[in-house]
């Protein structure tokens, strides 16, 4: 098996949110404590509702911003503290796909440049390769070369995410990290991009971190799940483990919102309350206050993420959901 593309380790990130001149600043953790590791050719979906952590975790991982604890690996390097020299070549490793291709791209620029970019600022080569390289990829992202006299705006939505996805590439990299890529983009246009994702990584051994507020997109692209929630993993593991039988009440109640993946049978789980606020989090289980079945331990005891039934999740009665949701929601404990 390939050694890992990208290691974290107990990943975490706290901002220092200021309240007035004479008051202390709030500390809010936006990342709690992140482990996953993602080998070539495999696809991380990082799923969640808007808050969760999801775009801290990605700007942590494509070196945006450094982690405030934790440990970060990319292609066998220390990319916390990188050895002298190393860090421009880490950058190169992982690149990003933004969500919204309307605002990714510059639009004084025409397409050939805006691909070439990446090439005349982090290598040596002359001109006419440079634009060589930058039709050969439009082309391995169902383009046509001549387009690269064209601006961003004489594209549709799904075509500016293959230029954003082609700039991506420009440089080789072994992991890509995609933050909702596909959310700005009409469900045909959608399933396309999928598609062109999915025969990039075949044909180049990519590796993803994928995040999506969509598991039925998650259920087309990824090979495993880390389902985030308050800044915390809920449940992580292979998808078909995960969205098979979800353990954690907070991912049995996103397929339950996600129309055609949870199955008719499923079970409807009713979540009440607004999300906590980060800088106030609940003192035991984080979802705690909107979870149906929570307890007076959920409530006082935080759970451990644990191995449990091919997969890791954080809840104190996992093991009393292996049948699916219980059948009266909001009964205020787990069955016996």
């Amino acid at each position: 098996m390939s050694a890992p593309v990208v290691v974290a380790r107990d990943l975490r990130q706290t901002y220092e949110i200021r309240r007035g001149l004479f008051r202390a600043p709030a500390r809010l953790q936006a990342v709690g404590g992140i482990s996953f590791s993602i080998a070539p050719g495999r696809t991380l979906a990082v799923v969640g509702e808007s808050g969760c952590g999801k775009s801290t975790l990605a700007r942590m991982v494509t070196l945006i911003e450094p982690p405030s604890a934790g440990g970060l690996t990319l292609d066998g390097i220390d990319a916390v503290a990188p050895p002298r020299g190393e860090r421009r070549r880490l950058r190169r490793t992982v690149q990003l796909v933004f969500q919204n291709p309307y605002g990714s791209l510059n639009p004084r620029k025409r397409i050939g440049t805006i691909l070439e970019e990446p090439l005349a600022i982090n290598t040596d080569l002359a001109g006419p390769e440079r634009r060589a390289r930058a039709r050969a990829m439009m082309a391995r992202v169902g383009l046509r070369p001549e387009h690269d006299a064209r601006y961003p705006h004489m594209f549709s939505g799904g075509q500016r995410q293959r230029v954003a996805i082609a700039r991506a590439l420009m440089l080789s990299p072994k992991l890509v990290v995609a933050d909702e890529p596909v959310s700005a983009l009409d469900v045909s246009i959608q399933a396309q991009v999928l598609n062109l994702l999915a025969d990039l990584q075949a044909e180049l051994g990519l590796a993803y971190l994928f995040i999506s507020h969509d598991l039925g997109v998650v259920r087309h692209i990824a090979h495993d799940v880390l389902v985030m929630y308050l800044g915390l993993a809920m449940e992580q593991g292979p998808k078909a483990a995960v969205l098979a039988r979800p353990l954690h009440p907070y991912t049995q109640a996103l397929m339950a919102a996600t129309p055609g993946i949870g199955g008719r049978n499923r079970a409807r789980v009713v979540l009440r309350g607004e999300l906590p606020s980060p800088l106030d989090p609940p003192r035991g289980c984080v979802f705690s206050t909107r979870c149906p079945h929570a307890t007076e331990r959920c409530r006082a005891e935080r759970p451990p993420l644990r191995p449990l039934d091919e997969r890791q999740v954080a809840c104190h009665y996992a093991e009393e959901f292996r049948g699916g949701a219980p059948a009266a929601p909001g009964a205020g404990a787990p069955p016996a």
